[in-house]
């Protein structure tokens, strides 16, 4: 079964025998329970198309959504979709401000919320949500806009990328939905997910997770949900983000470890340092758990994968080769756009099938970054003579002579007790390390750790909440810099974030 009228994804996959777990009950239906089988989504997804039908909603029209984090973002995108609606899933952990800029582009003919929205036509509250008839399905163009995410923001206000459905159904979901050997999911897999739902890989998942029709699958919309639903439900696939996965550490070593069935995690979002992917793999009882590390970015989807088993996640810089038939990578000077020698290091430039078509609001933007059909990543790399790409850090963040990246993979692996490190780029000054730990940084160990790395400043100690982070965890480095020097100003130009 392949996915494509994501109006109707639910009730195609209806049939199938897959058991929806929760850890909380939907916002929009918390009498409906934790438990549900496709069919009774199928109806949840009719019932909320009629409730944005008859809140006035009609063709064409865009409807926010921006709530807590959970999988109802999903499907009420799909009752969006179904009455030929265009929905935006907004992050409910956006800022105010952030959030009233993206309202302001979007003009939304509807904002389903939970929050205080001033800048909404027509505001749904999601706790007085009613089932509605609905009206019947509404068939759109492949090219016609379907979906509108938003980028993760690290580096400011992010950009409402719009996706159609050839470029993240078809062209996504589609190959995604494949039972691959070794690697795809099996009809007795129990999948977990533990994603931030406001983003559009999660709408691509939905698509893909539901046409394979695992025995189960396992949602979680809170990552300390893991040791009580995993627990029961054990997962044999897990997709979390970076970020959770960092706070899985401790339980993945723990006693009650929940992911001793598992035999493939994944990843992407956000670049991941080795020793929390090692951390996870040992915490599998499985002979050979696999890691399977996505690059790719919310304009593009995935670029490239690798995959990492115990024996080999000394390093995660390389990320594997660009997907055969769906994308190409060339790295080009950033000065002149001129193409560099391979294995040297430049701008990545990306041609996917996949690309969006647009950003709402700022198209001018987009239109920088195209280059015919190449798309400028604004990521710094190298790709080697068998295709083998290598990040080392975003252009904005970029440091002479330093992989700010490759940095915090060689700290992190030398002091087991830091939970993250991060290296920040000072403009005028040298790079800032920030040291995320709940214990106290001993100077001695820290000098050991850095002895033969790059000149860096002295290392600023946090703990994990003091830290600025977007809605999937992915840390505000600009913020961050502000915050400790008074000044957003990098060593990179930021022309293409």
């Amino acid at each position: 079964m392949k996915p494509h009228d994501m109006g109707k994804l639910f009730d195609q996959c209806a049939h199938t025998r897959t058991v929806v777990r929760l850890d909380r009950p939907f916002d929009i239906a918390p009498e409906r329970g934790i438990a549900h089988t496709v069919d009774q989504l199928a109806g949840l997804v009719r019932d909320a198309a009629g409730w944005l039908h008859e809140a006035g909603v009609r063709p064409g029209d865009r409807v926010a959504v921006v709530k807590r984090n959970h999988w109802d973002y999903d499907l009420l995108a799909c009752a969006a979709v179904r009455i030929g609606a265009v929905p935006a899933k907004l992050s409910g952990k956006l800022p105010e401000g952030t959030l009233d800029i993206l309202l302001e582009r979007l003009d939304a003919a509807a904002v389903v919320t939970d929050r205080p929205v001033p800048r909404a036509r027509r505001v749904l509250r999601v706790e007085d949500f009613a089932a509605g008839r609905p009206p019947a399905p509404h068939p759109r163009g492949d090219d016609e806009p379907l979906l509108i995410c938003h980028t993760s923001g690290t580096t400011g206000v992010p950009k409402l990328v719009v996706h159609t459905t050839r470029t993240i159904i078809d062209r996504l979901a589609r190959p995604e939905s494949v039972r691959w050997p070794v690697i795809g999911v099996r009809r007795d897999d129990v999948v977990g997910n533990a994603s931030a739902f406001a983003h559009g890989r999660t709408f691509c998942w939905t698509a893909s997770a539901l046409c394979l029709a695992p025995s189960e699958i396992v949602i979680l919309s809170e990552p300390s949900s893991a040791a009580r639903v995993f627990g029961r439900h054990r997962p044999t696939v897990v997709e979390a983000l970076p970020s959770t996965y960092v706070r899985w550490r401790s339980l993945a070593n723990a006693p009650e470890n929940p992911f001793d069935r598992v035999r493939r995690f994944v990843s992407t979002y956000d670049a991941m340092h080795p020793p929390v992917i090692r951390a996870m793999l040992r915490a599998s009882g499985r002979k050979r758990p696999l890691w399977m590390q996505g690059y790719g970015q919310s304009e593009t989807g995935p670029l490239s994968f690798r995959f990492f088993t115990r024996r080999t996640a000394g390093s995660t810089r390389n990320l594997g080769r660009p997907l055969p038939g769906l994308a190409k990578l060339r790295v080009v000077d950033p000065a002149t756009a001129e193409p560099v020698a391979k294995g040297s290091a430049g701008l990545l430039l990306a041609r996917t099938r996949a690309r969006c078509t647009g950003y709402v609001g700022e198209q001018d933007r987009w239109e920088a970054k195209a280059d015919g059909r190449w798309w400028n990543t604004g990521d710094i790399g190298t790709v080697s003579r068998t295709g083998a790409v290598t990040l080392l850090d975003r252009e904005v963040d970029t440091v002479p002579g330093l992989s700010c990246l490759e940095t915090e993979d060689l700290i992190e692996d030398r002091l087991p007790s830091v939970e993250e490190c991060v290296v920040l780029s000072a403009v005028g000054r040298e790079p800032i390390p920030v040291v995320v730990t709940d214990t106290a940084l001993d100077p001695a160990r820290w000098r050991t750790a850095v002895d033969d790395l790059p000149p860096m400043g002295e290392p600023v100690v946090l703990s994990w909440d003091d830290v600025p982070r977007t809605g999937t965890g992915k840390v505000r480095r600009r913020e961050l810099l502000t915050r400790l020097t008074g000044t957003a100003d990098t060593n990179g130009t930021g022309r293409w974030t």
